[in-house]
């Protein structure tokens, strides 16, 4: 079976799959896909081992212009800034390296070479095959022998995953549109993609005094990042990516999608994470790994939503209201 947790941005996808990681026998793959090209990540013909590592393997420009600059995307956690790592911040980081293998080894560039060599050597086939062998032989180097793929903002070509990997099982977690949409505003990488997509002027929302201090006039990329677009821009992005997953939900048979709350999660850690564990099939573990699950959940953070202004709450809310409204949220 193939397993696949979707979502938007900031919905709390990373959280689950931190938590479907606590079971001993489940390898959690983190951002697989998200980094790739996204017209040849799923496409039918077929593609050399060498072709297929080059896809997933070389340097992520957007990725890099955000890291390049001293942000932080909270989903890279490779030791960029230890001076034993292969890699600093000079744009010639690659996607799965800074998102994907940190989280398998602690020995990141190694892995990085053993995967590169691994798939250097396989034959000429589609890239979703590429894919499952990547990951099942991911899967048994590190002795599990389930594994669960997560990207964020998955639910945005959850048709795609779907036709690559014929009956895989795909778990969507959602959350309340405005907060997802306020969460992505704070992060960088979201935060450039919004720009760049509504070709929004740099210096939006900040006063050009700001936007000096924090880049000079020349980097225009610099800027964008420095920019903070209003919410309304987020909360469309929001209800887009979740209008084209259920759209493509409706191809699924029922015991091949489910839906969960995050709000469930934060309230009922321990029934969330056995009622995954039962949709994904997850193989019998010591029940203690339920237990370490759910206390990776902490309380609930503030939400943003009450401390914007009548204006600007209003167009929010406006701009997520088709999407909740399709979630059964109303």
């Amino acid at each position: 079976m193939h397993r696949f947790i979707v979502g938007t941005g900031r919905c709390g996808s990373t959280l689950l799959s931190k938590m479907v990681g606590c079971n001993p026998s489940v390898l959690s793959v983190f951002e697989f896909f998200n980094g790739q090209h996204g017209g040849r990540r799923f496409q039918p013909e077929p593609m050399s081992g060498a072709d297929y590592r080059a896809l997933v393997c070389e340097p992520q420009a957007f990725l890099n212009m955000v890291l390049e600059r001293r942000y932080v995307v909270p989903e890279v956690t490779y030791p960029l800034d230890d001076p034993a790592s292969r890699y600093g911040r000079d744009g010639a980081l690659p996607w799965i390296l800074g998102t994907t293998i940190p989280r398998l080894s602690e020995q990141p560039d190694r892995l990085f070479d053993e995967t590169c060599a691994f798939l250097n050597a396989q034959p000429e086939q589609p890239p979703a095959q590429h894919a499952l062998d990547l990951f099942a032989w991911w899967a048994a180097r590190f002795d599990r022998p389930v594994w669960v793929e997560r990207s964020g903002g998955a639910i945005d070509y959850l048709a795609g995953l779907d036709q690559a990997f014929e009956q895989a099982r795909f778990l969507h977690i959602h959350r309340q549109g405005e907060e997802a949409a306020l969460s992505m505003r704070e992060h960088h990488a979201f935060r450039l993609a919004i720009m760049l997509a509504n070709r929004l002027p740099a210096g939006t929302g900040r006063s050009r005094r700001a936007l000096r201090e924090a880049a000079p006039d020349e980097d225009q990329i610099g800027q964008l990042l420095a920019s903070r677009p209003a919410a309304v821009h987020f909360g469309r992005w929001w209800s887009d990516q979740v209008a084209r997953g259920l759209a493509a939900r409706q191809s699924l048979d029922t015991d091949r999608y489910l839906e969960l709350r995050f709000e469930d999660l934060l309230e009922r850690p321990r029934a969330f994470i056995e009622t995954v564990a039962q949709f994904f099939e997850l193989p019998e573990a010591e029940p203690a790994w339920l237990d370490e699950a759910a206390a990776r959940v902490r309380a609930a953070t503030a939400p943003r939503l009450p401390e914007l202004d009548a204006e600007e709450r209003s167009a929010l809310e406006e701009a997520c209201a088709a999407g909740n409204a399709a979630l059964g949220r109303g």
